[in-house]
């Protein structure tokens, strides 16, 4: 079988990014036809979401609602984040179907997670976070304004969660899906495929900063977690029990830290920041402004 990628990967990005969004891709969403707000005719886009079955080995392991760009990268990070697939685990191969809508990840070790799948994931019980890893914040504004301003589904056709990892101010990978979790396992899976060190990175996401946000980041072994939006207690508790830097509510000039502050350099001189754009607005929380 061959796995099949968007276009984004295939050919090389003008900028620094190594994969991102491709909101012209034709499969991810489709124009359907509406009126406004005062009765006018109007077309849209929506974002499409399929269902895609993830096995390993011989086992079925659970059917996502995904985008379905990244099968492959979905399905491996899904497993690593469920500690079904293990970090010194050897892949023997990832076989996607996409008219069957199947991934099937093949390891070298036996796998049978049986009685795990019947039990509810636990989300409790974080990993002590890294030592590592520095923001400054000269990086943190010039890397939301970069997030910001790069095309996406998100400002094409909305309905979707966006997440980002970078190297100080340089995105590297921009995942987007219908839900933010599987936009954080592509980025897992893309990390694990291509032996990509955790340590000096850094976390974006457009989602809340709750408990499972914070117990994946930590997982993946990445020091800093940013968000645009805002926390809930338990992902701020979760997040100091970690020694990770939690960083939320960062739009334009604002942002705030409730966690692992020791970590952020206060390097740029606030004058020369931008405030954020009325188009980019819309993605924050009404609640947290």
């Amino acid at each position: 079988m061959t796995i099949t990628y968007i276009s984004a990967e295939m050919t090389t990005p003008k900028d620094d990014y190594l994969i991102r969004p491709d909101p012209l891709d034709p499969r991810l969403t489709e124009r359907v036809s509406g009126i406004d707000q005062t009765g006018q005719a109007i077309e849209t886009r929506v974002t499409v979401e399929r269902a895609l079955t993830i096995f390993l080995n011989s086992q079925e392991i659970v059917t996502a609602m995904t985008i379905n760009d990244y099968p492959e990268y979905l399905a491996l990070g899904y497993l690593l984040n469920q500690h079904m697939l293990l970090p010194d685990d050897v892949v023997t191969g990832v076989d996607y179907d996409e008219e069957l809508a199947v991934v099937v990840v093949r390891t070298k070790r036996r796998t049978n997670y049986e009685k795990k799948l019947k039990k509810k994931v636990q989300t409790s019980g974080c990993a002590q976070g890294t030592v590592f890893g520095e923001l400054r914040t000269s990086w943190l504004y010039g890397l939301t304004h970069k997030i910001n301003t790069t095309p996406s589904l998100y400002l094409e056709a909305g309905a979707i969660h966006g997440c980002v990892l970078a190297h100080e101010d340089r995105p590297l990978v921009y995942m987007e899906d219908v839900g933010r979790h599987n936009a954080v396992d592509k980025i897992a899976g893309w990390m694990f495929r291509h032996g990509v060190a955790a340590h000096d990175k850094i976390f974006y996401t457009t989602g809340r900063l709750t408990s499972e946000m914070v117990i994946k980041t930590v997982r993946m072994g990445i020091p800093i977690l940013v968000s645009r939006s805002g926390f809930t207690a338990w992902g701020v508790e979760l997040a100091r029990k970690a020694n990770l830097t939690l960083v939320g509510r960062a739009r334009g000039k604002r942002f705030v830290a409730l966690a692992g502050e020791e970590r952020i350099v206060f390097d740029q001189d606030l004058k020369f920041v931008e405030e954020e754009s009325a188009r980019h607005r819309r993605k924050a929380a009404v609640h947290d402004d």
